[in-house]
């Protein structure tokens, strides 16, 4: 089987535990190769986030079509998206460049609290992104943002907003339920064919930094060797959960630390 090209456009994080950084980890720990399109750099650490230098949209637009021109790509992550400059050209270059799997991590704010993504840009990423991507992953707090609603306290409010974002134009949404606060993490997977639930039993850590950063690159990095992203999602929950169970294990900063994307051979 050849090897899969991964391309991640996101920000950065200089700990290593979220953006880029852990993009590249979990493409790597996954077996992909993987390439790279900045949005942003940012100076955060697992106490916060310090400051935020977004890069010229003319900018991020050169580092797509530096990528996109040469490498074949076989899946893409998008996280950090920053303005709704950097959004237009990301949608103009995949129109232009088409990727089989496009996962968007609707990144909106950091674990620590701060705001990644100017509340002006949410409209012009539902506009122009989630009819192009092929899966978005939203937590609750981010669908609530999307759908201008409560967020969700139950399941049943959980399927709801997932069949809300379909109808936006999503072709597939993995509704994420952490933020149920239950004994289990249940997250929901809206398709065209069908809605399919998957739980997770909680693991008792404080180090959480980067999970959604995660999850999505997996994602991304496996959906090429499954047949659909129902059988693609435990795989990337598996590779998951085992990072979240080794987390303790780290010793990184102060804060909320990374999950360990190298549990595998550490």
């Amino acid at each position: 089987m050849r090897i899969i090209n991964s391309l991640t456009i996101a920000g950065t994080d200089p700990g290593g535990g979220a953006g880029i950084q852990a993009d590249l980890k979990t493409f790597s720990a996954l077996g992909a190769y993987g390439t790279t399109v900045i949005t942003a750099l940012v100076a955060q650490n697992t106490l916060g986030v310090q400051s935020v230098y977004e890069l010229d949209p003319l900018f991020v637009a050169a580092q797509l079509e530096s990528v996109l021109s040469d490498v074949r790509i076989d899946s893409a992550k998008i996280g950090m998206l920053s303005n709704a400059a950097n959004i237009a050209v990301i949608a103009e270059s995949l129109q232009r460049y088409p990727i089989p799997y496009i996962v968007l991590d609707t990144v909106m704010v950091a674990k620590s609290g701060d705001p990644l993504l100017s509340p002006e840009s949410v409209s012009a990423m539902v506009e122009q992104l989630l009819p192009i991507v092929s899966l978005i992953t939203p937590n609750l707090p981010e669908a609530a943002a999307i759908l201008k609603c409560d967020i969700a306290n139950t399941e049943d409010e959980m399927l709801w907003q997932g069949r809300a974002l379909r109808s936006m134009g999503c072709q597939t949404v993995l509704l994420k339920g952490g933020h149920l606060n239950n004994e289990e993490s249940p997250d929901w997977l809206f398709t065209s064919d069908g809605e399919w639930r998957f739980s997770a039993p909680r693991v008792n850590t404080r180090h959480t930094h980067g999970t959604g950063c995660t999850l999505s690159a997996a994602l991304a990095a496996l959906r090429p060797r499954y047949s659909d992203w129902q059988s693609t999602l435990p795989v990337a929950k598996t590779y998951l959960q085992k990072a979240l169970m080794q987390a303790d294990s780290l010793q990184v900063g102060h804060g909320i630390g990374p999950v360990h994307h190298f549990h595998q051979w550490w």
